[in-house]
């Protein structure tokens, strides 16, 4: 039996294609969106939907989506090697994720989830949120290594969304971007969307999500320049988004424009960059916390070749 879903167009999607629109709508593959497409389960206000199909804002979706196999289960928690606990209490732990880890388990995506490493060692989170995503407050991505925060509790949970949508948590990272930026410290405060003709990429785009990204310069080197983050806003890629826009993107970011020549000498294979820090009130008691991390050996490596002359 399918299952039948029905919602509207959200205005950030129109004048997409069906195909990439519905994946990032319901979390899929743009191959699976196709596929549901090329079988006509999917109408708009009641006309069945092509994969090259623009969706219109407001619309009415309907979907028939295939049952998952009656003998199928979601893959058990497996433990991530390296990744290490910085902070463990009664309502949060913050965990140390390396790069290759997602915060946790979507649709398309089949690698380790912070969420499934703290189920393999019997860590308790919130059943709060969605279910794939109980617990998570905030989230890195995965090619992002560093601090991120889980709630144990529900109390928790519900203070932490709160002190993150009103921007209370203080989100430090460190960067190391091509060139020196001038000025050497300054605010990028540029809004950010989609990436008009690159789906999977995001930009600085008239319209887009307001976004603050505060920067100094701890370090400059002959080639690159080792910068001190501070993320007033937590849209996604925005460091890379509005370290490229600046030209001075993260070395090792071929995504957004960084040298691959340098990437490649340096032996990275992602951006150098790094959740360093994060501040905040804890839940339950009221005091401040700050929780910091060191970097990962592929980033310090990178960083010490880049400091010979």
């Amino acid at each position: 039996m399918a299952d039948h879903r029905a919602l509207p167009v959200p205005e950030g999607l129109e004048g997409q294609r069906a195909d990439a629109a519905l994946g990032r709508l319901l979390g899929l593959s743009r191959t699976k969106a196709a596929e549901l497409l090329g079988a006509g389960a999917v109408t708009m206000d009641g006309d069945v939907v092509g994969k090259s199909d623009r969706l219109r804002s407001g619309a009415w979706l309907e979907l028939r989506l295939p049952e998952a196999p009656s003998d199928a289960s979601p893959a058990p928690p497996e433990p991530v090697p390296g990744m290490v606990i910085r902070h463990d209490d009664d309502d949060i732990v913050v965990v140390d994720k390396p790069v290759g880890v997602a915060a946790h388990p979507s649709p398309g995506w089949d690698g380790p989830t912070v969420v499934g490493a703290l189920m393999a060692a019997g860590y308790r989170v919130s059943t709060s949120g969605a279910a794939e995503r109980q617990g998570v407050v905030h989230r890195l991505d995965v090619g992002t290594s560093g601090l991120m925060m889980v709630a144990k509790s529900e109390r928790a949970y519900t203070a932490l969304k709160r002190a993150f949508k009103e921007r209370t948590v203080t989100k430090i990272y460190h960067a190391v971007v091509q060139g020196h930026p001038d000025p050497s410290a300054g605010t990028i405060d540029a809004p950010i969307g989609r990436h008009p003709r690159h789906d999977y990429k995001w930009a600085v785009v008239a319209g887009g999500r307001e976004s603050i990204t505060h920067y100094s310069t701890l370090e400059a080197m002959r080639a690159a320049s080792l910068l001190r983050i501070h993320l007033e806003t937590g849209r996604t890629h925005q460091i890379r988004v509005h370290s490229s826009a600046i030209g001075h993107p993260c070395v090792g970011d071929l995504t957004y424009g960084a040298d691959p020549v340098l990437a490649r000498r340096l032996g990275l294979r992602r951006q150098w960059l790094h959740a360093m820090a994060l501040g905040f009130d804890h839940p339950a008691t009221g005091q401040p916390l700050m929780i910091e991390s060191t970097y990962p050996e592929d980033l310090a490596g990178a960083l010490e070749e880049l400091r010979q002359p």
